[in-house]
This record gives structure tokens, C-alpha cells and sequence, in this order.
């Protein structure tokens, strides 16, 4: 890769990840990260009484910086070059440089989306979030998440699902309706998977999209850094979506920095009864936009008439017969596993053709333990 950073720039990255430990605990002090991540050098090395940090900072090699970026195969681009995203400047405390691993065309995109929400999310909310990202993907739209468990990594499946070969050019051909590029922001380096368990989903990124962070490579997040990595994805965005968050959710911290720049937000609104649907219904009553679907999100990101543009073709209306409905019906309202489906044991080998029937006209998913939930249409 051919890094495009200064070495001021460079050199700033070095400071904070150097300084990891002490920012959390001065994370703890202030009310957000902008506090500590906005002040100067002198400010930041003072933070480290032993003079360690301010050795390590003095002795700065941006060369060594370089070598370790190549050597991670990313991009490095700093405040001062002309591809930083516009988006991001806006920021209080703008990341002195990003690090790229993938394609550094998927930041050009201003109409992108952020979907965000439960680490733990129910079937529902990854259903949502999966739908919303399959969508948003086929209309061109970029989505950003985080790549974490829950509903950030269903948002980021459904933006890679259905992408032939060519889907993700940077030069489309005129005419020509391509996919819009996933974006994962990570709180540790951008060359390594977070969580481990996402490496094939890390790997299918950089390849069509790309994966970002603030910090140099090989770099170990700690708990400051994932409220830090979530300004990003706000900055990135032009439209922040809150699929299913708790009261005290870190999710909605993105929609706070969202706000704060002035940014639109939506939430998906979910049962009252449920504690992962009682962040994103607090944000609809403070006044966030309803989503419900891929419509919803590109009505409020293009407005109605660019909106229907941008709409994916939509597939033709298939009848269901009385009997699938019936059973349609049923997981709708929350019956999803077999024996909820028919306590008939004869009629057993009829549900189960049922519901592979379902599957394949792409009405349910079967999540796993083996629960079937509705999968979501495209209005």
C-alpha cells in the first residue's frame, strides 16, 4: 500500500494508542471521549506522569510508522490529505489519520447509512438489521457499522449478500446500478479481525468494501476506544439507524454523536415490553424518524422522489395459499419452533414442507437453534 500521511499526523496516532490506558481512565472524568481525544500533544503527554509516553514521543520514527502500515497491507490517510472524508472533519476531535484495510473508494461516498444496535439482539432486530443492509446495499447506499456481535455484523451480512463479481466497482459504467460498499469502523487496528470470530466477515469487507480505524495496526482496543470508534461512524454517515438498543445501550452513543453533529437519525421501534426495544422507542418519542424498512431510510437519506431512483427493481408479488398463511401467520406472532408450529405429530412432515416452502420464496429464516422467524420484504 502507498500510505499518504504526514508524519505530524503520524506521529499524533502514535501519542494516543501509547497513551491507551491512561485515556481510560480519563474517559471516566468527562462525558464523552472529545473531552481527552481534542487536546493538543503537550496536553495528552502530560497525562502520563512517569515521562515514559513523552520519551516514546520525542523518539518518533514516522518511517518505522510507514513500514509497520505496509507491512499490515493498509492505507493510511491523515487530516491533511484531499481523500479525507469531508464528513469526518466535522468532528470535534477528527482521527489524526484513518487506516484502511480495503478499497479507500468506499469513504468517497457521502449518501452512506450507519446501522447500529444490540450486541445481543433478538431475532427480530437482526432480522431488521440484515434487511436493512441487504437493501441499502442494493440501492447503491453505503452501510457503516461496527462489526461487533448482534445487529452491527446482521447489517453488515446483508450489505455483502447477492454481490456477483463487479458489484463493488469503483468506475461504474454509465448506466450501470452497482452495490453500495460495506464500511466496518473498528476500535483496534484495522488489519485485525474484532471479535476473532468475525474473520471471514472482516475478510469479505476489506474485499468489497473497507475496514477503518483511528489507531495504527495491530493495535489492542481497550474500553474507551469503542465509544471513540462509534463517533466515526457517525461522522461517516449522513443518517445514523438505531435498529434495537437498551436503555443504557452503547449503541446510542451513535446517535448521540449523530445528533450532535446535526445529523439525521432513525430507530426501528419494537415491543414496549421488550427491554432491547427500550432505547430505540425512547428515540422515536424524542422525536427520531420511523424505520421500518429500506423505504423508510432512503426517504429520509433522498428524500421521496430521488428515494424512488434509487429503489432496488421490485420483485414480483408471489400468492400464498391459505395454509401458509395460516403458518405464516403464526411466526409472525412469535410461534417460531416446531412444536409451537402443531402439537400433531402426523402432521409434522406437512409443516416441515411448509416451512421450506416459506424459505424459499424467502418469507421466513431459520435462525439458529432451529426457530423460524418472518424475513422482511423490500417495500
Amino acid at each position: 500500500m502507498s500510505p499518504a500521511a504526514c508524519d505530524e499526523c503520524l506521529r499524533r496516532t502514535a501519542l494516543i494508542a501509547a497513551l491507551a490506558q491512561w485515556l481510560d481512565v480519563e474517559w471516566r472524568r468527562r462525558s464523552a471521549p472529545a473531552g481527552v481525544l481534542s487536546l493538543p500533544d503537550e496536553a495528552l503527554v502530560a497525562l502520563d506522569g512517569s515521562g515514559r509516553v513523552a520519551r516514546a514521543h520525542a523518539r518518533f520514527s514516522a518511517p518505522r510508522a510507514r513500514e509497520r502500515i505496509d507491512a499490515a497491507a493498509l492505507t493510511a490517510i491523515c487530516r491533511c490529505n484531499e481523500r479525507y472524508p469531508e464528513r469526518l472533519r466535522e468532528l470535534a476531535d477528527p482521527p489524526a489519520v484513518l487506516h484502511v484495510a480495503g478499497r479507500l473508494a468506499a469513504l468517497e461516498e457521502t449518501a452512506t447509512v450507519a446501522i447500529v444496535g444490540a450486541r445481543r439482539g433478538t431475532a427480530y432486530g437482526l432480522e431488521v438489521a440484515r434487511s436493512l443492509g441487504r437493501g441499502l446495499a442494493a440501492a447503491g447506499v453505503p452501510v457503516v457499522s461496527g462489526m461487533a456481535m448482534g445487529v452491527d455484523s446482521a447489517a453488515h451480512v446483508g450489505a455483502l449478500e447477492h454481490a456477483p463479481p463487479g458489484a463493488y466497482r469503483d468506475s461504474p459504467r454509465p448506466g450501470e446500478r452497482t452495490l453500495g460498499p460495506p464500511v466496518a469502523v473498528l476500535a483496534g487496528g484495522a488489519d485485525v479481525a474484532y471479535p476473532a470470530s468475525r474473520r471471514r466477515l472482516h475478510a469479505r469487507i476489506v474485499e468489497r468494501g473497507c475496514v477503518v480505524s483511528e489507531l495504527p495496526p495491530g493495535f489492542t482496543a481497550f474500553r474507551w476506544c469503542f465509544v471513540a470508534r462509534n463517533r466515526i461512524i457517525a461522522g461517516l454517515a449522513a443518517l445514523t439507524v438505531v435498529v434495537e438498543a437498551t436503555e443504557r445501550s452503547g449503541s446510542l452513543t451513535t446517535a448521540d454523536f449523530a445528533e450532535q453533529l446535526g445529523r439525521a437519525v432513525g430507530a426501528v421501534p419494537g415491543p414496549v415490553t421488550s427491554r432491547f426495544s427500550s432505547g430505540t422507542n425512547s428515540l422515536l418519542a424524542a422525536g427520531a424518524a420511523v424505520v421500518r424498512d429500506t423505504r423508510d431510510v432512503l426517504d429520509q437519506l433522498l428524500g421521496p422522489s430521488d428515494r424512488r431512483a434509487a429503489d432496488p427493481p421490485a420483485p414480483p408479488a408471489v400468492p400464498i395459499e391459505p395454509r401458509l398463511r395460516q403458518l405464516l401467520d403464526a411466526i409472525e406472532r412469535g410461534h417460531g419452533s416446531l412444536a409451537e408450529l402443531t402439537s400433531d405429530a402426523a402432521a409434522t412432515h406437512q409443516v416441515l414442507q411448509d416451512l421450506t416452502d416459506l424459505e424459499l420464496r424467502g418469507l421466513v429464516r431459520r435462525e439458529f437453534g432451529g426457530r423460524y422467524v418472518r424475513a422482511l420484504e423490500e417495500r
